[in-house]
This record gives structure tokens, sequence and C-alpha cells, in this order.
């Protein structure tokens, strides 16, 4: 029997895998690694590991790869470390594994960009288990309907190599992978004080994540781990704010899935004008203060 397993690294992951779950029309499962299950995501059973944290992709893999044995699908939404445990899980599985699916055609092919977005392809697996990370927003937005059964796992994990050292993520903001909010800068914003009173002030009122360009990482303004783009971090949230981003083509491959984008710049020629929604042509010195005052005490 053909049956899809979700992995939650995270719940909210689970609440945003569902129209990709659902799409591809399968009975499906959620394994909730962490947090407390959600019952109402249509899924034929909720499986809670229980888990404090996620562990290094080598301590977690062997351990997903013997639990997903008896599934012929098995997703996660992409996200840096999705990437880094799924393709973990594939090699341990002898698996092909998909990678940003934004579209399903039949349970063995999708589609997914490349090229860095300018080329969308379609791909058929001809072998099982298929393994894939996909990009919600490709998907649409399901209803939470259904009560699941909630099944505790034992989760046993081997010792894990690796260690994080440290991270440079304010630990009150969001993933970038996973906001719904991103706020970003470029090389106007002269330097790293500047840029997180700037920037990030305007994502701390808006509960959403902070991300750079480039060019804002190469000049030391912003820590790589916040780099958007083709050699940085895919993301797809409901709204992107690029505020002295020009709209090089490396950094808009990293958000053209956004679904709505708003750029500041005074430049009115800048190219991220011919990709954003709504396009504000003003200094950011001057547009984000006045966001942040019609913000209000909120």
């Amino acid at each position: 029997m053909s049956k899809l397993l979700v992995i939650a690294f995270a719940p909210d992951e689970a609440v945003r895998s569902v129209g990709f779950a659902q799409a591809v029309g399968l009975p499906y499962d959620i394994l909730f690694l962490t947090g407390e299950p959600a019952t109402d995501l249509g899924a034929d059973r909720c499986l809670a590991a229980n888990l404090s944290e996620v562990p290094p992709a080598d301590g977690i893999a062997r351990f997903l790869a013997d639990f997903a044995a008896e599934y012929s699908h098995v997703a996660a939404l992409s996200s840096m470390r999705s990437k880094d445990v799924m393709a973990r899980v594939a090699g341990r599985m002898r698996a092909g594994m998909i990678t940003d699916a934004i579209g399903v055609e039949s349970p063995s092919v999708f589609r997914r960009p490349i090229l860095a977005g300018s080329i969308i392809e379609t791909v058929e697996t001809l072998s099982f288990p298929i393994l894939l990370t996909f990009r919600p927003a490709g998907f649409p937005k399901p209803e939470r309907t259904g009560a699941s059964s909630v099944e505790l796992i034992a989760a046993t994990i081997v010792s894990a190599a690796t260690r994080v050292a440290q991270t440079a993520q304010s630990g009150t903001r969001p993933d970038l992978g996973q906001a719904k909010v991103i706020v970003s800068g470029g090389r106007p914003l002269r330097d790293a004080e500047t840029f997180e009173r700037v920037i990030g002030g305007l994502a701390d009122r808006l509960g959403g994540a902070v991300g750079a360009t480039r060019a804002a990482v190469d000049s030391g303004i912003a820590h790589n781990e916040l780099q958007v783009g083709q050699t940085g971090k895919i993301v797809a949230p409901d709204l992107y704010i690029a505020a002295g981003i020009s709209g090089s083509t490396q950094h808009m491959a990293g958000i053209k899935d956004s679904k709505v984008i708003v750029a500041i710049n005074k430049d009115p020629d800048a190219p991220i004008f011919e990709f954003a929604d709504l396009g504000i042509v003003a200094d950011l010195y001057d547009a984000i203060p006045a966001f942040v005052q019609a913000l209000g005490d909120s």
C-alpha cells in the first residue's frame, strides 16, 4: 500500500505541510519530532516522538530511515535542516530524492525549480521509496479538519558525531526557512549596529525573521546565516520586505516563491521593482521608521 510519511521537525511545519500532503493524494501520517501534535490535520495517525530538540542529522538519520521503511513516500518541508537530514535518510534507504518540490502531477511526478528558478522541471521517479522536500508556498492552504489518533513512539537516537557550536540567530525570532514574515536589508545599512536596529527592529515588530543580501554579508553588515538567495537560503514567506535591495538575479532566485514582495528603494529604476507586488520609492531610513510608527504599540 502506498502511503506518505510527513516529518515535522517543529509543530508548525506539520500545519504548513498539509497542502502538499493532500496534493500527493495518498493517505498520510505525520511524525512530530518535537512539540505537541495537532490532531486536526487530516492525517491517519499523528506520531509523537517527544524529543526535547532535534538532534544533528547524523544522530537522527538512522532512526528516521528505520521508522520510514514501511512508507512509499517520505517528505519534509524544505529547510536547511531538512535537506541535511533527508539526504542522509535517502542514502540509508538507498532511495531517490527530490528537493524543493513546488507542484505534484501524480504520486511519482513532481515539479521543481532549477537554474535559480528560471526553469521549472518535471521529474518522474520510478523507484520507491520516494524522499522529498517541498516548498509550502506552492500548495494551497488546506482546511484543518478531521481528528487523528495520537501514538507515542520511542525514538532511538544514536550519539551524533557533530555538535552545534553556536548560532547567530536571535532566540526570539523564527527561523528564516519557516518564517511567515521576513524583513531583509542590503548594503545601504552601513554597519551591523544599524542593520540590527533598522531591519531587526521592524522584523521584531512584525514577529518575523531577518534576512540579508550577499553584499551585506560579504561586507560584514550581517551574519552569514542570514543570507537569502541562490547561494544562501531559499525562502517562501507570506510577506517579504526588501529594504535597500537592488534585486540581483542571485537574490531574487531565493525569494521568488514569496506570496507578497514589498520593495523599498530610493532608486526608481532598481530591478527589484519589476518583481515586487508593492514598490515604495523612498529612502529606507525614512520608510521603515514610518512603518514602525504606524504599527504603534501593538
